[in-house]
């Protein structure tokens, strides 16, 4: 495709921007029962990497014919991989390139947060189906704008929520939910996951030549790179990443929320933490606690994030309750951490044996063949509530003030499991010699939210509401109308 080609992409775009008409004559052609989807999979260093290999070689009816990316590295990486076993691989570094192919059903989406959301609608107006990763937005807004773009142009979306597809914890909800340990009383998610210093940049760090920035930057400004390292550790940084919250806290999140009737964000969030034990250029928590408040008769949502060891200069991460990463839901006779339910005494009661989510792929592609949404275990919708209630927490931590313990001690006290918490994640920064009356924790206010409008109201409502989207950039916006 020309470069005229794109830029009238760009201008069809435009036009739905503001009137929301689809900016294709016409959605691509259904496959048949006995033709492979042909696939694209976009954003291929490491996770799409994976993605590649999945839906080419492991899902039953599908073949992935095309790879975007905007560094040219990881192009060349995979034309040689797909020359060794004698096949073509189509590449590109612009994705609007491969959106505007008749012969592509669908796409993957694995590249950074901040890009999420654009290129899946993007997709879904070009007449694609959709498979993107974790988180499905960068923001609550545009997550609830994939989800009208899906269902406006009748696409199958489904969300890299793998877990959803786990039949052990499928299993486990049906039980729990059946009251065979009593009533959820919460449900928590973990991610105690090491994540060290990233270190600090004195001066813009030069960016090699195998990389369009502008594209990778897309709806994000335009900046100078201020860290060491381009990828990954956009993670960290607010115009592009969530922190681990958003990274591989939203697989908790989600699986929290599915032991709950919760099918909307939280009437109140509140967050406590900070990035303590060091100094660089990431700006997200690396130690975190996030309490979503459905009110006094509902289950409440907590949330812990850990970066540091269980000890200063040690490796291994400390657990809750046997779980390092996973989830740990509360019942009035006993709890589930993952694979076992357990009772008050902590005998086990019951095994859940998974497989990890291995046919979360082939469910989208079956999906596809059925042509409802219906046959999704993750469903766009599901993933935008979860992602969106890890971007409500993030917004109380960037509108906290950093307080000494004692003081966030007491703004607790009346809840006992914030309170208790809090007091291991205090003994957790101790063990690693963090001193946090020094390295104070930013105590983030309660926000309260109208869930089923997705804005927030009270007195936080002027300052946290423009949180909820960003300032896009031309031509990188995302439409106001679908």
């Amino acid at each position: 495709m020309t470069f005229l080609d794109r830029r009238q992409f760009i201008r069809r775009t435009a036009v739905a921007t503001t009137t929301g008409v689809l900016p294709y004559s016409a959605w691509s052609t259904p496959t048949g029962a006995n033709e492979d989807i042909r696939m694209a999979v976009v954003g291929i260093r490491s996770k799409g990497r994976t993605h590649i290999k999945g839906f080419h070689e492991q899902t039953k009816g599908s073949r992935v014919v095309a790879v975007v990316d905007v560094d040219q590295t990881f192009l060349d990486r995979e034309t040689a991989a797909f020359a060794e076993r004698q096949e073509k691989i189509d590449t590109y570094r612009d994705v609007r390139q491969v959106l505007e192919r008749d012969d592509i059903d669908a796409i993957v989406i694995a590249t950074p947060n901040h890009t999420h959301s654009l290129i899946a609608i993007w997709a879904c107006q070009a007449g694609k189906h959709v498979y993107v990763e974790k988180p499905v937005s960068h923001n609550v807004w545009e997550g609830r704008k994939l989800v009208e773009a899906a269902r406006k142009y009748k696409r199958i979306v489904q969300t890299g929520t793998q877990a959803r597809s786990d039949e052990g914890i499928m299993e486990a909800v049906e039980w729990i939910k059946s009251g065979n340990l009593g009533n959820v009383t919460h449900a928590r998610g973990l991610c105690y996951k090491r994540r060290p210093s990233i270190g600090k940049v004195a001066a813009p760090t030069q960016l090699p030549d195998t990389i369009d920035y502008d594209l990778w930057c897309g709806p994000a400004q335009k900046k100078p790179l201020m860290r060491s390292r381009l990828h990954y550790d956009w993670h960290w940084v607010w115009d592009t990443g969530n922190g681990d919250l958003g990274n591989q806290g939203i697989h908790q999140m989600d699986i929290a929320r599915w032991f709950t009737p919760h099918q909307t964000l939280a009437p109140r969030v509140m967050s406590i933490g900070g990035r303590v034990g060091y100094v660089d250029d990431g700006e997200t928590a690396n130690t975190q606690l996030i309490y979503h408040d459905y009110g006094p008769e509902s289950i409440p949502i907590i949330f812990e994030v850990r970066g540091h060891p269980m000890k200063k200069d040690m490796e291994a991460m400390s657990n809750y309750k046997g779980v390092r990463i996973g989830n740990v839901i509360h019942c009035e006779g006993g709890y589930f951490n993952g694979g076992f339910a357990y009772d008050n005494d902590g005998n086990k009661v019951k095994q859940f044996a998974g497989d990890g989510g291995a046919k979360h792929r082939q469910n989208f592609i079956d999906a596809i063949r059925s042509g409802s949404p219906a046959v999704l275990n993750a469903d766009i919708l599901e993933g935008h509530i979860s992602s969106a209630l890890c971007h409500t927490a993030n917004i109380s931590h960037r509108l906290g003030s950093q307080l000494p313990p004692e003081d966030i001690r007491e703004r607790i006290k009346d809840n006992a499991s914030a309170s208790e918490t809090l007091d291991r994640m205090l003994e957790h920064l101790a063990d690693n010699e963090i001193k946090a009356n020094e390295e104070k924790l930013t105590l983030g206010p309660w926000l309260e939210m109208d869930g089923h409008n997705e804005t927030f109201i009270g007195e936080w409502a002027n300052k946290a509401n423009p949180l909820l989207t960003r300032e896009y950039r031309t031509p990188y916006i995302i439409p106001e109308t679908i």
